[in-house]
């Protein structure tokens, strides 16, 4: 039998700090979540993001 494509799911990162949704992403389903930092417009310095699906 042939596999299933997996088909890559939107995510947002959320900023820890505010709660802010500022950053999209395209990724396959499956894994760890991430944790980035990232630059956070609203504060205005980098923070630390972490993934969410809406």
């Amino acid at each position: 039998m042939a596999k299933s494509k997996k088909k890559a799911e939107t995510v947002f990162l959320v900023c820890e700090e505010t709660g802010h949704y500022n950053y999209t992403l395209q990724r396959k389903p499956g894994g760890e979540k991430l944790r980035l930092k990232k630059y956070n417009p609203h504060v205005r310095k980098h923070t630390w993001h972490l993934e969410k699906k809406k």
